[in-house]
């Protein structure tokens, strides 16, 4: 049956999405203990993993080196306080990524999660440096919504027709319920001052979007690989055109009647010496 006809049921455990849930569910069990037991140990974690514009940029006054790891370890970090948040994004996680990982592959999947989760990071401190919609570069983020949204966004479209039952009962398609997420997260976005980090939710959706529509078949090592020859051979053009500057000027100091004829070829040795009685010929 074609993918865009098919009934949306419960997929089964993929390998990366395994990967991603046990992840994220150690880090959450870990983080719940450490906050009731080790208040401020666990804070020190969230400054040190989630994200914090201001610290991916410059760092802290104790550790004043960028923190860019940043970036990816938000997306492992779930608000300790209640299960709400983690349950949400596991399950989405697993009923979305598991069919797209089925479609790509495992690496494929990967990595598109993960350019999700960094781009929703890049939007969200683009937006606190901008100083828009409440956003600050000392505002804390973290959880995997970016990433989600970007799945929730893949699913949509390249399942647009394929029926989800939201809430087991009602319905829909999946193109559908892909824009009124994104819908719901641009409002939350437009109406609210903190709480629910809605642009790296709607971060994760552009940048989900952008890889289906621009990226190349190959991904992203793809372009990397390209942007990588494109440098170095640029590089060696450039080298080629010095070195035959440096030559032309080493031949126009030169006699060119001495190595060459008046058609431009280049004279034997034998030719132009004539070094002892050996009939003009080269001798040593």
């Amino acid at each position: 049956m074609p993918a865009n006809l098919q009934s949306f049921g419960f997929p089964p455990f993929t390998r990366a999405v395994k990967q991603l849930v046990y992840v994220c569910v150690a880090v959450f069990v870990a983080s719940f203990f450490l906050a009731r037991y080790q208040p401020g140990f666990m804070e020190r974690i969230l400054e040190t993993a989630a994200l914090v514009p201001g610290a991916v940029i410059n760092g802290y006054p104790d550790m004043p080196i960028p923190h860019i790891w940043q970036l990816v370890t938000y997306g492992f970090i779930h608000d300790p306080g209640g299960v709400g948040h983690i349950l949400f994004n596991m399950l989405s996680l697993w009923m979305f990524g598991a069919t797209l990982e089925q479609g790509w592959g495992y690496r494929k999947f990967m990595e598109f999660y993960f350019f999700c989760i960094v781009g929703a990071a890049l939007v969200t401190i683009a937006f606190s440096y901008a100083g828009l919609l409440g956003l600050t570069p000392a505002t804390m983020t973290f959880g995997a919504s970016g990433g989600i949204y970007g799945l929730i966004v893949a699913f949509g479209i390249i399942y647009a027709e394929m029926r989800v039952f939201v809430f087991g009962i009602f319905p829909l398609k999946a193109k559908w319920l892909a824009i009124i997420w994104v819908g719901i997260a641009l409002f939350g976005a437009l109406s609210e001052r903190g709480g629910v980090a809605n642009i790296a939710h709607l971060g994760g959706a552009a940048f989900g979007y952008f890889y289906l529509r621009f990226m190349p078949r190959g991904g992203v090592p793809f372009v990397v690989s390209e942007r990588y020859y494109g440098i170095r051979n640029w590089y060696h053009r450039r080298k080629r055109k010095q070195a035959q500057k440096k030559f032309e000027v080493y031949m126009g100091k030169m006699d060119r009647k001495q190595y060459f004829d008046e058609h431009g070829n280049y004279r034997d040795p034998d030719e132009r010496k004539g070094n002892g009685d050996g009939g003009g010929k080269w001798v040593n």
